[in-house]
């Protein structure tokens, strides 16, 4: 190559992948003063939240009685989707608690209000190649552009990708899905619109998976998954679903790969959208209401549930979920049960004790052979178990503004991130709306 890399310019933050965790990252490392960039792959911001999915699950504990713990960013998001029109609260069909369905059309707007509201800027259509490193510390990052390759130059480095790009490139440890611990399976979303709604509700869940069931064993429908589901959304007449089920690994040769594999990312792509055709035709045929829809949206792309997991401080496990474990430094709750969409036709669903949350300590967001780099989001350091557990989308947006809090504090003080007290960043959290103890959190019902 004869181009040299453009300058991109100098920051105290710069946050790679804007989805509920990088988003959130930013505002709050904005709010701190810090001069902060984030850098997205797609055309707009918030990553999974606007590219694939359209509700908010994990602000309410599961159960009889729901207690929100997540709050802070997170609630100003919701708040300002409201302003735009309708979101939905509605149980999910697996009694995982209550979800907000909103439209991501609106969230990306909401998104990119609140990011550069805060002072951060945001460059969008750029993709991480490559990290200059030096003992741990990332000085630098390399993206693609329509320009051509860019440098940024940093003080902290956030990796929000999802696939722990930043920490890949760093040289730094993760377990890769598929090779190193199962690996979830992949879903492109769909939406119909014309959908009798009231006619819909005639058919049960378990009523749905049978059907679906009978239409897979006929021979008639490729449908790999038999128990997906589709919910209402805010615009009338429209559902939306989770059905498709695409691998999310496979063996090629001698070598396992999975969606950080440029042909095996394209081929699930091509596979997730042949799969919706025959999933809409399912609905058409078989589900009462479904008979006069029309498909309408995609997903922008397929939804991965996991593909790198950074090796953290910590390693947050099955074990600390399902006991509901608290941590000393713990900078976000979950009560959401272990989902674990396997790559055969059925999803595992494992829950916590009745009213109970398990803590999201700091440690899991340090990678241990990292100094300056902080880790949210999907990547996080968690077993496979775990991770299936607290990825949803509101202790993505908690762990983000923890981060990005952090992050804040020590570029704006001339402090590693390891060296700002825990207390402070506890404080600044809580002053901030975030929930950090379950009785900080108002029961709902």
């Amino acid at each position: 190559m004869s181009r040299r890399p453009i300058d991109l310019g100098e920051f105290d933050v710069v946050v790679v992948g804007s989805g509920s965790a990088g988003s959130a990252a930013a505002i709050a490392a904005a709010r701190q003063g810090a001069r902060t960039l984030v850098v997205e792959k797609l055309p707009f911001l918030g990553g999974v939240s606007t590219a694939v999915l359209d509700t908010f699950y994990g602000f309410y504990t599961p159960g009889e009685v729901a207690h929100k713990v997540v709050g802070g960013i997170a609630d100003e998001v919701v708040a300002e989707l409201r302003r735009l029109g309708t979101v939905v609260e509605r149980p999910n069909t697996y009694g995982a608690g209550t979800g907000i369905t909103y439209l991501p059309d609106h969230l990306k707007i909401v998104w990119e209000r609140l990011v550069t509201a805060a002072g951060a800027r945001v460059l969008l259509h750029a993709m991480v190649q490559d990290v200059a490193v030096d003992k741990g510390r990332v000085h630098s990052i390399v993206v693609a552009t329509k320009a051509g390759l860019g440098i940024v130059r940093c003080r902290v480095a956030i990796d929000a990708s999802g696939d722990a790009d930043v920490c890949h490139f760093a040289g730094f440890s993760y377990e890769l899905a598929g090779r190193d611990s199962p690996a979830q399976s992949l879903t492109t979303t769909f939406r119909l619109a014309n959908v009798d709604v009231d006619l819909r509700r005639t058919v049960s869940r378990d009523e749905l998976h049978r059907l679906m069931r009978e239409a897979a064993n006929s021979g008639l429908y490729h449908l790999p998954r038999r128990d997906g589901s589709d919910h209402i959304t805010p615009i009338p007449g429209v559902t939306a679903t989770v059905m498709t089920r695409v691998p999310g690994a496979a063996v090629r040769g001698e070598v396992t790969v999975n969606a950080t594999d440029p042909w095996y990312l394209t081929e699930v792509e091509i596979e997730g959208r042949r799969q919706v055709l025959e999933y809409a035709r399912f609905l058409r045929d078989k589900i009462p209401g479904y008979a006069n829809s029309h498909l309408v949206a995609m997903s922008t792309q397929i939804g991965l549930r996991e593909t790198r997991r950074i090796r953290g401080e910590y390693v947050l496990t099955a074990d600390d979920v399902l006991q509901a474990r608290q941590f000393d430094d713990q900078v976000a709750l979950s009560g959401a049960p272990i989902e674990d969409h396997r790559s055969d036709d059925t999803t595992r669903w494992q829950y916590l004790p009745e009213g109970r949350v398990v803590g999201i300590p700091l440690r899991a967001l340090l990678p241990r052979d990292g100094e300056n780099v902080l880790v949210v989001g999907r990547c996080f350091s968690a077993t496979h178990d775990a991770h299936a557990a607290v990825r949803s989308m509101a202790q993505c947006m908690a762990m983000g503004q923890a981060a990005g809090t952090l992050a804040g504090l020590a570029t704006t003080n001339s402090r590693d991130i390891r060296d700002v007290h825990f207390n402070v960043l506890r404080d600044r959290l809580r002053d901030d709306g975030a929930i950090l103890l379950l009785d900080e959190g108002a029961p709902c019902r």
